[in-house]
């Protein structure tokens, strides 16, 4: 264990990282098992001093195997560590009053460090402003490293291995802000067409644009934007969010405490949605639903999660839900929509995402939960230490009333305001019920039309488990919606 000597200077970057038991029930908080931290000078971007030490958590008890899975860190080694309470003083002068950065710390770290002040009956140390390379490096150095976790960004730069220990990951982290930081420097000065070629996953307008958004950004000065010369430093403090203004924006909890539906956001990162092709569903009028499964016809203890190949060869794997042998997909009746369709964000080709909260009956219920537990028992297994959402969640002031988001895939190859999910429409005739298409890429103008609070309707859904920017789940995605 390193100490880092308490100094009034406060101008240096507080790279820190927790590692912390994963909860195994519902309620259950974190504790953290290890703190890391680098004192990194802005101005040569060099590390100056380090901290780290194990922590032991109140109950010993609450290390499980998963959590050791997840950070190697076992109850025997922090059984004779000190507890926060002792660490406190020392982890309150490295932090507050700096400017913080880390991978995904406005979701996990900083309130990790506030809850663990709280436990201790101690005011937080507050930062000066954040760097958070998660969000930092997902809007600007865009999708050519994949999921944009800490491994996969070191694997990119073949920085090796990430531990998942904390002081590792800390230096790791810095490392690849670093690189990234160069990478996007040299391409402020390359050709467009040099850009294109070489960053092969993204589409020649996305490079343009952030190329242009490069140009425009805070790495230059304002004396450099005149003479329309480039520093030759990397400005590193022009990525940090004041404090002030810190928002998550990866934070979902809205969905759980508030009912007004413009605060509903999806909780499903584009670039997942984006994977996921679209399997065209046959209309009702043809008899064919094969595939779709009734839930009074489903046996819950066959459903399960394996991992599979991403595509035919792929070494990377994803975690699909079966029932038996074949994949899970659930032929809903009656949902009644809690809150109207929601689509104030984007995906990366400019289309609205689309999704809608429905309530849920007792077997829909129990069958998602069974699905999220069996999805996220083989996420943790196979090491991911991404924070898993339940597809099940109560709104205030309902709690007795679970929902779940349904949502819309965009349509790949329409217009901007098109989606792939059919759309057919119940009407009752005297005593004759008749059902017509409405249309097999609705605009969103019609889905918000049709979908409104109460509206009653029958839904295809597939439930496609999901891991990206350190969050895990499972979403249920409409292939065909019945609106009576």
């Amino acid at each position: 264990m390193g100490g880092i000597t308490p100094v009034e200077d406060r101008s240096e970057i507080a790279f820190f990282d927790v590692e912390t038991t994963i909860p195994f029930r519902a309620g259950q908080g974190y504790a953290i098992l290890e703190f890391g931290s680098i004192l990194v000078c802005p101005r040569k971007l060099v590390e100056l001093r380090s901290y780290s030490t194990l922590v032991r958590p109140s109950n010993l008890n609450r290390i499980t195997d998963r959590s050791v899975q997840c950070n190697g860190i076992k109850r025997e080694d922090v059984a004779s560590e000190p507890k926060f309470a002792e660490i406190a003083d020392t982890v309150y002068d490295i932090l507050h009053g700096r400017i913080w950065a880390g991978h995904n710390i406005l979701r996990f770290d900083c309130p990790r460090i506030r809850e663990a002040f709280a436990e201790i009956g101690r005011a937080p140390p507050e930062p000066k402003g954040t760097i958070d390379s998660l969000a930092l490096l997902t809007q600007r150095f865009g999708r050519r490293a994949g999921d944009m976790k800490m491994a996969t960004l070191a694997a990119y730069f073949e920085l090796g291995k990430q531990t998942h220990r904390s002081l590792d990951d800390v230096r790791m982290n810095f490392e690849v802000l670093k690189y990234c930081a160069t990478v996007l420097f040299l391409e402020s000065s390359l050709p467009d067409e040099l850009i294109e070629n070489s960053v092969t996953t993204t589409t020649p307008e996305t490079s343009s644009r952030r190329r242009r958004n490069i140009k425009k950004s805070p790495l230059q000065s304002p004396a450099d934007q005149q003479t329309g010369e480039n520093s030759t430093t990397i400005p590193i403090l022009s990525f940090v969010s004041p404090a002030e203004s810190q928002t998550d924006p990866f934070d979902i909890s809205p969905l759980r405490n508030e009912i007004a539906p413009e605060v509903l956001q999806s909780d499903i990162p584009r670039e997942e949605e984006q994977k996921q092709p679209f399997e065209p569903v046959a209309s009702e009028e043809t008899g064919d639903q094969d595939g779709f499964l009734e839930l009074d016809k489903l046996s819950i203890s066959s459903i399960k999660a394996v991992e599979v190949p991403l595509f035919h060869g792929s070494q990377t794997k994803k975690i699909q839900l079966f029932l038996g042998d074949k994949p899970l997909r659930l032929h809903c009746p009656r949902l009644k929509v809690r809150f109207g369709i929601n689509g104030k964000f984007l995906d990366n080709a400019g289309r609205r995402r689309l999704n809608f909260i429905v309530d849920l009956y007792p077997s829909l219920c129990d069958v998602l939960q069974e699905c999220d537990n069996a999805a996220q028992k083989i996420s943790v297994d196979s090491g991911s230490c991404s924070d898993w959402n339940p597809v099940v969640f109560p709104v205030k002031g309902f709690m007795n009333c679970p929902t779940a988001r349904i949502h819309i895939p965009t349509e790949l190859n329409g217009d901007v305001d098109r989606y792939a999910a059919e759309l057919h429409q119940r009407e009752l005739s005297g005593d004759t019920t008749t059902q017509k298409l409405i249309s097999s890429n609705p605009r969103a103008e019609e889905l918000e039309s049709l979908m409104n609070s109460g509206t009653i309707l029958e839904a295809f859904l597939s439930v496609e488990p999901y891991d990206y920017q350190q969050r895990a789940g499972i979403r249920l995605v409409a292939r065909k919606l019945v609106i009576h």
